[in-house]
């Protein structure tokens, strides 16, 4: 990637970014209720979003600017593995069309506002609804580290050196989302998603007739990927189970990380949910043209040193400055949204299942709201000063750990909806050997998502957060048993 402070980018990319700054001072006042020192209007929207903007929230907050980036990086890097996350994206949309609304119903009727306090009212257990909730903030955190990687791999392409000017638009962010809540995400997606279907629709259009065609683009990386002697734009046999239990874990776990569940817990009903989950694979199409642009850095022989500076690059090499800064602000913007639902979600967990549960359980709403606004300050400063002090790989492999840890609470969460027969001692015995087990293992694979088995042609490679669910499943359904099996029974009257 070429170095040096590009004018006419900056200047594109300073508007736009104010632009959206504005708008997210403004949302304080948009659709303005009484007050906002509650959790249901700061931290939730006043649950009144219908079927656009919830759309476009929802949207906003499950394809990151991390997504923009790293799909096609691991594409460049691998070939038709990366695009794992299509089938992931087609299987999660039934599966919120199913779930999603009885998740709302019941958290509408009983004025829940976090995952964690679905899961107390359902099973009255506290040890099981802190798992949730920690488990909920661990694995958000991460995820809103990697937002700031997106949005740093914009500004150094567009030559700006230094960390300051990270920390100022995280501050902004840190602010506009303090004093306006979920309303600022929400309104500056419109802003997002638009722009990010001008830049992907421009690329996949005007690319391959600059690098001859998208033959010449398949062409291009398959010979890169047979000169490095890995990958390919086909899958290997060795790669099927790999592919598949990936696309079906993040799936599973997709819409039980807090900031999907709070967009979701935003709508006006379970119809809106519905609507949303029949519009949503509108992106799966977006998120596959994001994903060609890692065929197109080879056919653009790029020679990176880091996989993710792909779509930056294709961008300042391949476009006019202008348009390159839109591109960029399109992709910082993309960090925007989701790091400011990720911080509140992680501030509905802490305020409403920490510090009420344990530390003020008298506290008022007022002073709730209080506690999640001051909370979600305090969470974009710690990823912050991940992504500043710590190595890049280091917030990955947390990222990584993220994906298997909330797919730990899937059984609390969801299949309380559907049998009463689990028990919270199960559920909690569950969480705590899918939880330890998982994370030993990816620590024995060097934080690799992968665990592979067998020997020689015969290998073959499973999904960890996988194989810790089905753990978790089993000792759930052991220990469910063994409580339900010393339950002295009813006595007949």
């Amino acid at each position: 990637m070429t170095s040096g402070l590009d004018i006419p980018a900056l200047v594109v990319f300073v508007f736009f970014f104010a632009l959206v700054t504005v708008m997210g001072f403004v949302a304080a006042h948009w659709r303005r209720p009484k007050t906002l020192a509650h959790l249901d209007e700061w931290g939730l929207g006043g649950r009144q979003f219908g079927t656009w903007i919830t759309w476009f929230l929802v949207g906003g907050d499950f394809y990151t600017a991390y997504t923009v980036i790293a799909v096609p990086a691991l594409v460049f890097a691998t070939g038709a593995f990366g695009f794992f996350a299509l089938p992931y994206t087609i299987i999660v949309f039934p599966f919120v069309f199913a779930v999603m609304p009885l998740l709302w119903k019941i958290a509408k009727d009983n004025g829940y506002v976090t995952a964690a306090d679905l899961v107390r009212g359902r099973y009255n257990s506290r040890a099981l609804e802190l798992a949730v909730a920690a488990t909920g903030v661990v694995a958000t955190m991460p995820y809103i580290a990697l937002q700031l990687i997106g949005m740093a791999a914009a500004m150094h392409a567009l030559g700006i050196p230094g960390e300051a000017p990270l920390i100022i638009a995280f501050l902004i962010l840190a602010f506009y989302t303090y004093s306006s809540g979920l309303r600022a995400p929400a309104l500056i997606a419109f802003v997002k998603d638009i722009m990010i279907y001008i830049v992907v629709f421009v690329a996949i259009a005007f690319i391959p007739i600059k690098l001859g065609g998208y033959e010449a683009v398949f062409a291009a990386a398959d010979a890169a990927f047979k000169a490095k002697g890995s990958g390919g734009i086909l899958l290997a046999p060795t790669q099927y189970a790999a592919y598949a239990t990936l696309a079906l874990g993040s799936a599973l776990a997709g819409f039980m990380y807090p900031h999907t569940l709070t967009a979701i817990f935003a709508s006006s009903g379970a119809n809106t949910i519905r609507k949303n989950a029949m519009l949503l694979p509108a992106y799966t199409i977006l998120l596959g043209l994001i994903a060609l642009l890692g065929y197109m850095g080879h056919a653009a022989g790029l020679k990176l040193t880091n996989n993710n500076d792909v779509v930056p690059a294709l961008f300042k090499t391949l476009f006019p400055g202008w348009f390159a800064g839109f591109a960029f602000a399109a992709i910082a913007i993309a960090a925007l949204v989701p790091a400011a639902v990720m911080s509140i979600g992680a501030s509905n967990l802490f305020a409403r299942n920490f510090w009420k549960a344990y530390v003020d359980p008298n506290a008022t709403p007022q002073a709730e709201a209080k506690v999640a606004k001051i909370t979600s300050l305090l969470v974009k400063v710690g990823a912050l000063l991940v992504i500043i002090f710590l190595p890049t790989q280091f917030a990955l492999d947390l990222q990584l750990l993220g994906g298997m840890w909330i797919l730990q609470t899937f059984p609390a969460l969801v299949f309380g909806l559907f049998t009463s027969w689990l028990v919270a001692e199960g559920l909690l015995a569950g969480w705590a050997a899918g939880f330890l087990g998982g994370t030993i293992l990816a620590w024995s694979d060097d934080f690799k998502p992968l665990h592979w088995f067998g020997t020689g042609a015969d290998r073959f490679a499973i999904y960890s957060g996988l194989l810790a669910l089905a753990l978790n499943i089993v000792v759930a359904s052991a220990v469910t048993a063994f409580v339900r099996a010393r339950r002295p029974a009813p006595t007949e009257i």
